[in-house]
């Protein structure tokens, strides 16, 4: 049986195995623990219609925004914009991408995380004790004529569908940070005028059956890095929040995306707001697809917390920093439970 080391993506090697390798399976105490996790039902999962945002209903639909964000630090939205043709299409070429043979996928093999378009496996090769049950591939995708000449070829229609997709989902991203500046008491403009240049990344995910789903992970619990993250999921089960301390599963609903606050957003709302610990766990049947798109302000974007936010009771909680220093942080920290974000606070007086 041939070893890891010899394929370097996860899927080549998960097809052939009837285990979990070592180098895959989580210290006991940092396992999933599958049968204590809760499965919400759909109807307290915070769902906000965004129908009616630029109408009559705006402000009903902004205070949905602001208790999800404070509550939840997710949310997931339908009426977003974004043609249900269009998810499906994106969907189905992430997952004729993951199927296409071998040789083909490892055109587009890179470990280096500092390479704007890349496909790897896990999260960083180079820092983590253990690895995740997932391939992944990386795109940067704002601007778009910046990044598309080196996203793959294959599927043909990779490109054409994929920036099409981006650009719905960047004025989508757009609405949303007007209406959580407003559900903040901030003007309209506020967030987005305070992410320099801004920046969007995508990441396809694929989660291949695993014959042990207890001892490792899709992904372990984190939190996000970036501001704000837009997730579209296939139709199995993976994704889990952890919510009054204890993992729920939240499982897809047809037609939604969901939105999960991330920490560049926890820090412009003082702690007002807060950025969600989230993981994936695997199953032993079926693969999952996952596609977020993370949109974050641009390397050199100064973040703190508003002014607007900041008085005598709540005194700044954060340092300012750039974006890329914190980014840096995160990414040679790798994932773990506990939050970058610490790292930024103002010690208090």
């Amino acid at each position: 049986m041939a070893p890891a080391a010899t394929k370097p993506l996860l899927a080549d090697l998960a097809s052939s195995i009837s285990y979990v390798p070592n180098s895959y399976i989580r210290p006991e105490a940092d396992r999933p623990n599958l049968t204590e996790v809760q499965t919400l039902d759909a109807s307290s999962i915070p769902l906000v219609d965004l129908q009616g945002l630029f109408g009559p209903n705006r402000n009903d639909i902004i205070r949905q925004i602001n208790q999800a964000c404070r509550q939840d630090g997710f949310f997931q939205i339908k009426n977003h914009g974004i043609p249900e043709e269009m998810v499906q299409a994106i969907m189905n070429i992430a997952r004729e991408f993951f199927q296409l043979p071998e040789s083909e996928r490892l055109k587009n093999y890179s470990d280096d995380p500092s390479k704007s378009t890349g496909l790897s496996t896990s999260f960083n090769l180079k820092t983590e004790k253990v690895s995740n049950w997932r391939d992944f591939l990386r795109l940067h995708c704002y601007p778009l004529e910046e990044y598309m000449h080196e996203w793959p070829t294959n599927p043909p229609s990779f490109r054409k569908e994929v920036g099409e997709y981006c650009t719905r989902v960047r004025e989508l991203v757009l609405k949303l940070l007007e209406a959580i500046s407003e559900s903040l008491g901030l003007e309209r403009e506020y967030i987005s005028r305070n992410l320099g240049r801004h920046g969007q990344h995508m990441a396809m995910n694929y989660y291949p059956p695993c014959p042990q789903p207890e001892l490792t992970y899709g992904l372990p619990g984190h939190t996000d890095p970036n501001l704000i993250t837009i997730l579209l999921q296939d139709d199995v089960p993976g994704l889990q929040v952890l919510r009054d301390g204890k993992w729920v599963a939240v499982n897809p609903i047809p037609n939604t995306l969901i939105v999960n606050i991330g920490d560049q957003m926890q820090v412009i709302s003082n702690d007002k707001y807060k950025s969600v610990l989230h993981r994936a766990v695997v199953n032993c049947n079926t693969e999952r697809i996952s596609i977020p798109t993370f949109y974050c302000p641009s390397p050199e974007a100064l973040i703190q917390p508003a002014p607007g936010l900041i008085d005598h009771e709540q005194p700044a909680v954060y340092r300012s920093f750039t974006y890329e220093e914190y980014y840096h942080k995160f990414w040679n920290k790798g994932l773990r439970t506990e939050c970058c974000l610490d790292m930024f606070k103002i010690p208090s007086a």
